[in-house]
Order: C-alpha cells, then sequence, then structure tokens
C-alpha cells in the first residue's frame, strides 16, 4: 500500500518549495506519493485586498501549474492540481490535472462567483469529475457546496479550521453530502476522532499541508488514533485515490 499526502504545495517562482525537496521529506517519512498545489504566492497578492490581475501574474500562475503538471508526467505518483483564479482559464483543465484547488481567506482578494466564466469553469470541472479542495470562508463555503449540489467532489482541508472552524462546519452538517470530504492538514486527533465517529473513514483524507505542516509528523496524527487497517488505508490511500481516478 502506498501513502499518498493528499495536500501539499510546491512551487519555485515566489516560494522556495522545489519537487526535491517535497520527495526529500516524502522518503523521510515513508510517504510514496502526493498531490501537488502551487503556492498561494505564486497565484495571486494574497496580501494585497485591491489586488487586480495583471499580465505578469497570469503568466505566474500559468508557469506554476505547469511546473506541478510537468513532475506527474515524469513522477507517477505525483498528482498535480490546477490552482484557479479569476481568469478562470477552464481549458486548462484539459490538460490533464487530476483535481482543482479553490483558495483564498477572509480579507484576501475575491473570487468573482458572478462572472460568467466563473460557471463555465465550475461546469468543465464538473464533467471532468475533478475533486475541488475548497479554502474559503465559512459563507463561501457553504454557498459552493450548495452550488456544486453534489455534481463533483468538494474536499475541505483542515477539517474545515480555514473555513470557519471544524466545529462550526460540523455543527452546519457540511459534510453530509455523500461527495464532501475532508482532508488532516494541521487539524487535531480530536477532531479526526469526532469526525469519524459521525462519518466513518471513506471520507477523511490524510494531508500534510506541506510546507506548513510536516508530513511525518502529521501522519503521526493518523497513525495514533489507532484505526482498523482497512480505515488506515481509506485514509492514507483509497479515498484520494478514488476521488482523482487514480484507483
Amino acid at each position: 500500500m502506498k501513502i499518498i499526502d493528499s495536500h501539499m504545495h510546491c512551487g519555485i517562482q515566489n516560494s522556495d518549495q522545489p519537487i526535491e525537496l517535497i520527495r526529500a521529506y516524502l522518503d523521510r517519512a515513508g510517504i510514496q506519493g502526493a498531490c501537488l498545489y502551487p503556492p498561494v504566492e505564486d497565484i495571486y497578492d494574497r496580501y494585497n485586498d485591491r489586488f487586480e490581475d495583471n499580465a505578469r501574474w497570469v503568466a505566474c500562475r500559468q508557469m506554476a501549474n505547469e511546473y506541478l503538471l510537468e513532475i506527474q508526467g515524469r513522477e507517477p505518483d505525483i498528482h498535480a492540481y490546477y490552482f484557479v483564479w479569476n481568469d478562470f482559464r477552464k481549458g486548462e483543465l484539459k490538460k490533464g490535472y487530476r483535481g482543482i484547488k479553490w483558495h483564498r481567506h477572509d480579507c484576501e482578494p475575491v473570487y468573482h462567483y458572478d462572472d460568467p466564466g466563473c460557471e463555465a469553469f465550475i461546469e468543465e470541472a464538473v464533467r471532468l469529475r475533478l475533486p475541488i479542495v475548497l479554502e474559503e470562508s465559512f459563507r463561501n463555503t457553504l454557498y459552493f457546496i450548495k452550488r456544486i449540489a453534489g455534481r463533483t467532489p468538494i474536499i475541505i482541508p483542515h477539517l474545515g479550521g480555514l473555513n470557519g472552524g471544524f466545529h462550526a462546519l460540523f455543527e452546519a452538517h457540511v459534510w453530509d453530502g455523500e461527495t464532501v470530504y475532508a482532508d488532516t492538514a494541521l487539524a487535531s486527533t480530536g477532531e479526526m476522532e469526532i469526525f469519524l465517529k459521525r462519518y466513518g473513514s471513506r471520507k477523511l483524507l490524510f494531508g500534510s499541508d506541506f510546507p506548513f505542516g510536516i508530513p511525518s509528523s502529521e501522519l503521526s496524527k493518523v497513525r495514533h488514533l489507532g484505526l482498523k487497517d482497512e480505515d488506515f488505508e481509506n485514509i492514507v490511500n483509497r479515498n484520494i485515490l478514488r476521488l482523482i481516478q487514480q484507483d
């Protein structure tokens, strides 16, 4: 069984996180594969709430996403996710990305949800059945889940820690939908236990959020849950491979 870290950032432009560094951390933890997202810093200026897109940022995003696609092409256990921003380049999704990263925090530039290009992008993601890793405000998380309406999988990272908080999402029953999942990155073992008690092991994915979390340490949290072999394998391997259509 190969262990897959479903949540890592990899980029070489505005962050120094090349694949060689990623692979060293994976090897040290006994992890064989990973889902990679570009660093936020390569997608938009997250520190400027008045950010306006321009040709330089478009080129930076393109390079960041394609860097991961190139790695995927030569390393079979690496899975590239496309980090979308407000140019909503739906044609990029046909290039072989395994999923989509949809990300912003409060006080950061916003997605243009009312843009027709946004709906066209979503429709393409649905057509290709690409899972969407959604890290948004609490209000927008609820809105987005309702908008997707079960048409393609949604993965909420950090067990909702940056989407308004685990307990807020848990009490709002956002994971009741059959196609809404969570990852473990930076979450506590207590939160994992609560989630598993209600939803079981088929809706939870192991992730580290490298470089913010260390793969070996984040994997140790999952191991310390004392799970049955089948449940452990679901979390660290089967669930993510099923969602990215690689099982």
